[in-house]
């Protein structure tokens, strides 16, 4: 069986080579590395005895549509086999990351994010070397407004600031919140708009069946993988779009968007295409 894993997270990177990622669950660290076949191995970065794992999302081609058009583009994302994706166990982070990537391209929010993490987050000794977690609501909130400069988060300073002190106030109900009103909750707080809420419930959660269909990577990477395909254009247009495609299933609309994102992560070092999100 084929296994494709999707490293989309930017707390994935490469330091010798192999693809590892630091993650924090249940109060303790666990290192993910992503071996050349795509398995992944997950083990505690310090020794923490018996505990449990993170939770590791898989989606075989099954649960993908049979729609009687975009035929091309469903073959191509079956050819990835099942997928797999570490889900984001913090949900801080999970909003951290979609705030950080307002507006830049994801190469750069990737950049962002790892300067973010190591200049202000814990670092953890693992077998891969020193990995920094992502910055805790408290630490944010002391943040001075140079040191937000320092890492080029300043545009995103308020938005950071805001989620914050939401989190502090709200995270013990946002944890236990479906996907659906995760992203109703996510939209109250200043500067966080429907993509990034989206985008955080998604990753948190796993279910990309709320994620921003009509996100212009998702687009973007539907349009290269199904090329003579006339997809619609515009946000909304694709988005209604999409969801017929999906044959307005949950299930089937979830596959269909990890899926291509999937496509699209394994085709970006050969046809570079990475696109800047709005700030909403």
């Amino acid at each position: 069986m084929t296994f494709t894993l999707i490293t989309d997270h930017p707390a994935w990177h490469e330091p010798h080579g192999q693809r590892v990622r630091l993650v924090e669950y249940q109060d303790t660290p666990w290192l993910a590395v992503c071996a050349p076949d795509q398995a992944l191995t997950l083990r505690p970065a310090a020794a923490a005895g018996e505990s449990q794992r993170p939770p590791l999302l898989t989606v075989t081609p099954s649960a993908l549509p049979a729609p009687r058009t975009a035929a091309t583009l469903v073959q191509q994302l079956a050819s990835l086999g099942t997928v797999q994706r570490l889900t984001n166990p913090s949900l801080w982070d999970a909003i951290t990351t979609a705030i950080l990537r307002q507006v830049v391209r994801a190469d750069q929010a990737r950049r962002v994010y790892r300067a973010w993490c190591q200049e202000h987050g814990p670092a953890v000794s693992t077998q891969a070397g020193a990995l920094s977690l992502c910055p805790a609501p408290e630490t944010v909130l002391d943040l001075s407004d140079q040191q937000f400069t320092d890492t080029g988060t300043t545009f995103h300073r308020t938005a950071l600031r805001a989620a914050a002190a939401a989190y502090r106030d709200h995270h013990h109900t946002w944890k236990h919140l479906g996907p659906d009103d995760l992203v109703k909750a996510l939209q109250e707080v200043p500067r966080i708009g429907p993509w990034t809420a989206a985008a955080a419930a998604a990753d948190y959660t796993g279910d990309f069946a709320v994620y921003p269909h009509g996100d212009l990577a998702v687009r973007t990477w539907a349009r290269r993988a199904a090329p003579e395909h006339a997809f619609p254009d515009g946000e909304r247009a694709f988005s209604a779009y999409w969801r017929r495609l999906a044959n307005e299933d949950r299930t089937h609309l979830h596959a269909l968007t990890l899926f291509t994102l999937t496509w699209g992560s394994h085709v970006r070092t050969a046809q570079p295409g990475d696109t800047p999100h709005a700030p909403a």
